[in-house]
């Protein structure tokens, strides 16, 4: 959930930089449900998956299964990586990190909402 609202932050702050138009609003929307609907049937198969568990207790890092480590350095390894070398434009990381970012911290709400529910 932090994540994700530190990669909207970078997308917003980029924002405040570039001339914005109606259509990088369009594209950050996009991008948002792109990833949006990615990220929750993500966390949908590891909400079910962890629920499948037999003990009561867990360590944090079963919480995903290898492919989606994989997958998470892989995009913040790369995210941080094209960033920092200044390949991409402030408006591609500004429509671009503020969907992405959005769509991470929804998908941070669903895990700590179920863990809520599940605790209830």
């Amino acid at each position: 959930m932090i994540a994700g609202f530190n990669v909207a932050r970078l997308g917003i702050l980029s924002y405040g930089v570039i001339k914005i138009f109606w259509y990088n609003i369009i594209l950050s929307v996009v991008v948002f449900l792109l990833f949006g609907t990615m990220f929750y049937k993500m966390t949908r198969k590891h909400i079910n998956r962890i629920r499948s568990y037999e003990e009561d207790f867990r360590p944090f890092w079963n919480f995903f299964d290898l492919k989606a480590y994989i997958i998470m350095t892989i995009m913040m390894g790369g995210g941080i990586g094209l960033r920092a070398s200044g390949v991409f434009p402030d408006l591609f990381i500004a429509f671009f990190y503020t969907g992405l970012g959005c769509a991470l911290f929804i998908a941070g709400v669903l895990f700590v909402a179920e863990f809520i529910r599940y605790k209830n």
